[in-house]
């Protein structure tokens, strides 16, 4: 039999393959939306710390994912044979073949969020809490833009599978490309020619969705993204050296009372008293392990007390785990805005520009318009020398520059206190010096600070008490001039000092 070029080509005009290939197009998409949506909040559930609702996760996951899409749809579209009362919604094919589609499409793809959840460090959730988001805000603002772009190929390539499978409806009578092609071809028998019609048109669809995708992933691709230096004029701005308490308190800026904390059978401390007057710098130091990074991530909510009370000015706003609902206030959440948080490793959020990581936190909180958000963040950004990049993501900038963006960040929350752990332990020593520049410029405004840190010739700079921690206790607690004078005397804390 020889090979009918001529009708070949007539099928690529044919309307009953084009209104099938609109059939296809939509299916794919409106399942391939849905499931997007479902398997995000299916992932969401598969990682919840909720056992029942993870195990309800898993559970489905795993069923919908054994069970073959033919056996679905088949079952789907005769349901209305038990349920005769969902006859009229299920007998249609398009719809049967949706949910079937989605029910088992979901499954796939809430592994695919599930690995783009996983690649988003801990470090973005925790800049999120301290900045005070919501865990919904969280998501929306930190984490759902970050995992779509690290999902995105996965789901563009879930999507081309979802064209093909479309062809499997098929069985249920959907006028899709194959359900047409079949028709032609055993009205003819022309089954060469009618296949090449057939696969054309899956392969336009496949190639106009996917040349899409990829625009779509290069777009959400913030680590090709270019930004010139701002030519921003620096506001005027308050001095970082400009005191900001005139007098003092008699009530501690922050208390901590008989505070524990354990990991497992390791204890980290265990009835630690702390009290941070206002306006006072406290520089903590010790050896590693000695619990001082967990003591102030308890400070902040970032750690739960097993034990203790943590107080601002008097109010309880943080406690024990088994002694929270008895003691805090309905807005004890709210009150831990008043303790900023700058990190060891920066925890910029990578998707938003300088500008945006600074402007994040007053924006969610309706702190002001958002022009003079902006306005006031690049104030801050000037005084830490940052203003000129304003425009860049933290992937262009280097280590001091994104640790100068974070406590930019950290004091446009305007707080009362703010706390940091090892603020130069990731830079190099080129950028160490920049750093402590900004951080001793904050300890002479007056401002109340605690800071983990192992420049010790920084601390006793900058501080007006420094702390000594070991095994969780307390070893030294007493001012730069005492520490000189201890130093003197030979003991385990002189001989930390010289390591």
């Amino acid at each position: 039999m020889v090979f009918d070029w001529q009708y070949a080509i007539g099928l690529l005009w044919s309307r009953d393959f084009w209104r099938a290939t609109l059939t296809v197009v939509e299916l794919s998409i409106v399942s391939w939306a849905i499931s997007v949506v479902m398997g995000f909040g299916v992932a969401l559930a598969r990682q919840s710390p909720n056992g029942l609702l993870r195990r309800t996760a898993a559970t489905y996951i795993w069923f919908f994912r054994s069970l073959p899409l033919l056996v679905l749809l088949i079952f789907v579209y005769n349901f209305p044979q038990a349920f005769p009362a969902t006859g009229p919604f299920l007998s249609q094919p398009f719809i049967a073949g949706l949910i079937a589609l989605v029910l088992s499409e979901t499954a796939y793809i809430a592994e695919i969020h599930r690995g783009a959840l996983m690649a988003i460090g801990k470090g973005q959730y925790e800049a999120g809490h301290v900045l005070g988001l919501s865990k919904l805000g969280q998501q929306r603002l930190i984490v759902i833009p970050q995992a779509l772009r690290v999902a995105l190929p996965a789901l563009g390539n879930e999507y081309i599978s979802i064209v093909k499978l479309t062809s499997l409806v098929s069985v249920i009578s959907l006028a899709e490309i194959l359900l047409v092609g079949q028709r032609y071809y055993t009205q003819n028998f022309k089954v060469m020619e009618t296949m090449l019609a057939v696969a054309f048109y899956y392969v336009l669809v496949v190639t106009l969705f996917d040349t899409l995708l990829k625009k779509l992933e290069s777009h959400l691709d913030f680590s090709k993204r270019k930004a010139a230096l701002s030519d921003t004029v620096r506001p005027d701005a308050i001095c970082l050296n400009e005191r900001r308490h005139e007098g003092k308190s008699d009530v501690p800026e922050i208390h901590l009372e008989r505070g524990g904390k354990h990991f497992g059978g390791m204890e980290v401390f265990r009835d630690l008293d702390l009290s941070i007057p206002t306006g006072q710098v406290v520089s903590i130091i010790g050896p590693s392990g000695s619990g001082k990074t967990t003591l102030i991530r308890c400070l902040n909510g970032l750690e739960t007390l097993d034990k203790g009370l943590v107080s601002l000015k008097g109010v309880p706003v943080l406690a024990g785990s088994g002694e929270r609902s008895a003691i805090l206030p309905h807005k004890s959440k709210q009150q831990l805005l008043e303790v900023g948080m700058v990190f060891q490793s920066f925890n910029l959020f990578p998707h938003k520009t300088v500008l945006e990581n600074v402007t994040l936190g007053p924006i969610y909180h309706n702190r002001a318009p958002q022009a003079q958000v902006e306005t006031s963040a690049r104030a801050i950004l000037g005084q830490v020398g940052m203003l000129a990049h304003e425009n860049k993501y933290p992937h262009q900038l280097s280590g001091g520059q994104q640790q100068r963006v974070a406590i930019a960040r950290a004091l446009a929350m305007e707080p009362s206190i703010l706390l940091f752990d090892e603020p130069t332990s990731a830079l190099d020593p080129e950028t160490v010096g920049e750093v402590l520049r900004i951080i001793a410029d904050l300890a002479r405004s007056g401002r109340t600070m605690v800071i983990v840190t192992h420049e010790m010739k920084f601390a006793l700079e900058v501080s007006d008490r420094i702390i000594f921690m070991e095994k969780g206790r307390i070893q030294f607690d007493g001012t730069p001039d005492v520490m000189r004078d201890r130093l003197r005397h030979g003991d385990r804390l002189a001989e930390f000092v010289r390591l």
